[in-house]
């Protein structure tokens, strides 16, 4: 079996500055075993990207409450094919109306988690999508 851990960048895109639920997911996922990359704040998706690449994630974890994700999720995925990164999965968390999860998803977002959703489903979801490789 395999040491390699499931790496997860969690990021905030644009202007948003409220970070709590980042947090608290990224806290989840390590204690699930996970590596996880925080970027902080307001992150352009040339800095989700430069940052996917560089960290060689399996997930990238946006996180957004500004209800700017329709524009800024296109953007990331963009950025992210861009840079070769085509079988990283991208998950989407925040406020975000049920009737935008079709387009995103349509995007290439995997999955999206709103308010309320247990972390032990995130990182249910994330297990199961993300197969690493064995020796």
């Amino acid at each position: 079996m395999s040491d390699e851990k499931i790496r997860v960048l969690i990021a905030k895109p644009g202007l948003d500055g409220h970070d709590r639920g980042a947090k608290v997911i990224a806290r989840a996922l390590r204690d699930a075993g996970m590596e996880v990359i925080y970027t902080g704040l307001r992150q352009t998706p040339e800095m989700i990207a430069e940052a996917a690449l560089q960290e060689d994630v399996h997930v990238v974890g946006l996180s957004i409450l500004s209800g700017a994700h329709m524009a800024l999720v296109p953007r990331v995925i963009e950025q992210l094919r861009a840079a070769g990164l085509d079988d990283v999965l991208v998950l989407v968390g925040g406020i975000i109306p049920d009737d935008d999860i079709p387009a995103l998803q349509a995007m290439g977002v995997s999955a999206v988690f709103g308010p309320g959703t247990s972390t032990d489903d995130i990182v249910r979801f994330i297990r199961s999508a993300v197969q690493l490789s064995s020796p």
